[in-house]
């Protein structure tokens, strides 16, 4: 089924926040670029931001958007940011610091909280960790009127957005746990008054910390506010991520609003006197654009191949008013 952007959006008054994913190298930034500027030409003070590692931002816009919000010269209600781990990452590991120490001193453990913080920081999930806590901050802020998300390659953005419902279930486990040995705690003491009297503040944390969660995963999973994007060329393997990825997104109840196919050839460029290479790809092109109308529910539009790089303003402007074409 095929409808565009522009239906997309009229479907959906209340959209607030899309994030757009896909294979490295499809074009997800020069996608999502294109579509947050064409909601700031709605009158919408829209927030394009990061959250890859490998931030490509400042170089579409060549310039410097690194750990803050610029407004796009140029326009009155685009602003732009890669968002910035390394203050989180340092913040979250003076956090668990604290935590460690204190629940080691709950638990009358005389042993170091520092012999615990590399052990628990060097997660290969901590950096998403930072970097969805990053996200909810800039989405809790509640600055902008609307969000687009340029996420990493679909693995990375599969771990980033699920971290909503792994961390529910891993707060719940640690709250069962605290309970569990705070009444452990409370039946093998002689001073039961004063130890129900004590403050908890890991408790409290992880209170407030699902509190947090819980609102997170209820804008990601809300149909009318949130929207998950895959970008793709008409070539096998990115159209094989979005297969293997697709279903995933959905069991996780992160509403997908269809694929945009990107660098698509223009077949009205193209002549028997066209080189064999080009006639070829085109070829190929139909071939896997016959696949993805009978694997996948929506497609939301196609942008052409330019006859030069996508860099700066003005040829994001061309990409939005390809995709928008029909609006």
């Amino acid at each position: 089924m095929r409808s565009s952007m522009a239906d997309f959006f009229r479907e959906h008054p209340h959209m607030r926040y899309i994030y757009f994913g896909g294979k490295g190298g499809v074009g997800k930034t020069v996608v999502a670029a294109a579509v947050a500027l064409w909601m700031a030409k709605q009158g919408k003070r829209t927030l394009l931001a990061s959250t890859n590692p490998v931030h490509s931002l400042s170089n579409l816009f060549q310039m410097d958007v690194f750990g803050k919000a610029v407004q796009m010269p140029g326009t009155e209600s685009l602003y732009v940011q890669e968002i910035d781990t390394r203050e989180t990452i340092e913040k979250s590991k003076e956090d668990i610091r604290e935590k460690i120490s204190w629940f080691l001193k709950f638990a009358d453990i005389p042993t170091k909280a520092e012999e615990f913080i590399e052990s628990a920081t060097m997660n290969p999930a901590f950096e998403e960790s930072a970097m969805f806590e990053n996200m909810i901050n800039i989405i809790f802020e509640d600055k902008y009127e609307f969000y687009v998300f340029d996420t990493a390659p679909t693995a990375n953005a599969r771990r980033l957005l699920g971290m909503s419902k792994v961390y529910t279930l891993w707060v719940d486990k640690m709250m069962q746990s605290r309970e569990e040995a705070k009444s452990m705690r409370l039946s093998l003491s002689f001073r039961k008054k004063k130890v129900e009297e004590e403050e908890d503040p890991l408790l409290d944390y992880l209170t407030t910390f699902r509190d947090r969660i819980d609102q997170m995963r209820a804008i990601l999973t809300d149909d009318q506010k949130s929207a998950f994007f895959f970008v793709t060329l008409l070539e096998s393997l990115p159209i094989a991520v979005i297969r293997r990825f697709i279903g995933w997104f959905e069991d996780f109840g992160i509403p997908i609003g269809g694929v945009i196919i990107n660098q698509a050839i223009d077949k009205s460029q193209v002549s028997e006197d066209t080189a064999e290479f080009i006639r070829n790809r085109l070829k190929m092109q139909d071939r896997y654009r016959e696949e993805m109308d009978q694997y996948f529910k929506e497609i939301r539009g196609e942008i052409p191949l330019f006859e030069k790089e996508v860099r700066g303003l003005d040829m994001v402007g061309k990409v939005t008013d390809a995709l928008f074409a029909a609006a």
